[in-house]
């Protein structure tokens, strides 16, 4: 039900006579018996958050850059705000080919590999620095490949920013939280981290949020800077603390046979392409956050309290069995090595 959901929606006034559109690459047509004519390959890139943010900006820029550097070869057709699907879905579109590149968060890849969890331990990385160290480490970079067996290529690791938590009263203390519906993404460490504090975590689509929130059928949520302003989360929950507690980033992959099926000069253009927006967006991630941070504040909508280290430790105590819970599934020797970056 699902793939054919996709289809319809993907074939919805999008009737496609362009090369590439599926996952083989393969000519058809026209296309095919016309040597003396470049092919032109469509990459469909759908995602959830607004333009403005963080990865908003990076899939523009990459979708400028490559039909600039490749004209007349490429064309890249970007999907914000979950206008053609959600996250969950775009997974099984790229992996079925119906997509050809997404940007997904890794919280959301539990489902097919639990080594991606690392990165929702809570309060192992301090800042994005700490995260870029871990990302760019052998065992970050061999994190990429991990799913090319099940059809989905890893190229980068994009950031958004670091989590904070907002609700329905201030939650300086562990303790505030209990008793909360907090929205969490489709994952189980996630849900696992609320219940350590004693709240009951929903797993909720992005888009569904904000009227969540808003007719409380959920009362809490956790989310970076950047998203809490664009979805205009702040609107409906008036406390807001900053914990740094966790890490959203998001896995940029493409459907594996559509991008082997790329010439090969332009397969490598294209990704030289994406590690130079990679390069320019997660060096202006951390600025955009403070900047959306200090948006909020000035709105004057939700109060925001910058926890303290004491706070900070209280909170980290009170989440640390999900380690336990946690280092075995993912992999002692993967935490080990994140743990070294992020010191």
């Amino acid at each position: 039900m699902l793939q054919a959901r996709i289809r319809a929606a993907l074939l919805g006034g999008l009737f496609c006579t362009i090369v590439g559109c599926g996952g083989s690459g393969a000519p058809s047509g026209d296309a095919a018996s016309s040597a003396a004519e470049p092919t032109l390959y469509l990459i469909k890139f759908p995602h959830v958050v607004a333009t403005s943010t963080p990865k908003g900006q990076m899939a523009q820029r990459f979708k400028e850059l490559a039909e600039e550097r490749f004209a007349g070869r490429v064309l890249v057709e970007v999907y914000p705000s979950g206008q053609l699907m959600e996250d969950t879905e775009s997974i099984e579109a790229l992996a079925f080919g119906e997509v050809q590149m997404i940007a997904t968060s890794l919280s959301l890849y539990d489902r097919l590999t639990q080594k991606f969890q690392v990165f929702d331990l809570p309060f192992l990385f301090s800042d994005l620095a700490a995260v870029e160290r871990f990302q760019t480490s052998p065992e970050g970079k061999a994190l990429l490949t991990t799913l090319t067996e099940r059809g989905i290529l890893g190229l980068q690791f994009w950031h958004n920013g670091m989590k904070q938590c907002s609700g329905p009263r201030p939650l300086i203390d562990p303790n505030d939280a209990r008793g909360l519906k907090f929205r969490v993404q489709e994952s189980d460490i996630l849900q696992a981290e609320i219940e350590a504090v004693g709240g009951s975590p929903q797993k909720m689509a992005f888009g569904e949020v904000y009227q969540a929130l808003q007719t409380g059928t959920v009362d809490a949520q956790e989310n970076t800077w950047s998203n809490i302003y664009s979805a205009k989360f702040y609107e409906v929950q008036p406390y807001i603390i900053e914990s740094n507690h966790g890490y959203i980033g998001y896995y940029v992959a493409v459907n594996a046979a559509f991008w082997r099926s790329l010439p090969d000069d332009l397969r490598a253009g294209l990704e030289a392409t994406l590690a130079e927006v990679t390069e320019w967006g997660n060096a202006r991630s951390e600025a955009i956050n403070r900047e959306d941070k200090q948006r909020i504040v000035d709105s004057g909508q939700s109060q925001v309290t910058v926890l303290t280290p004491e706070q900070q430790a209280a909170w980290q105590a009170a989440m640390r069995p999900v380690w336990d819970e946690y280092d075995d599934r993912i992999g002692r020797e993967l935490v080990d090595a994140a743990l070294v970056a992020a010191q």
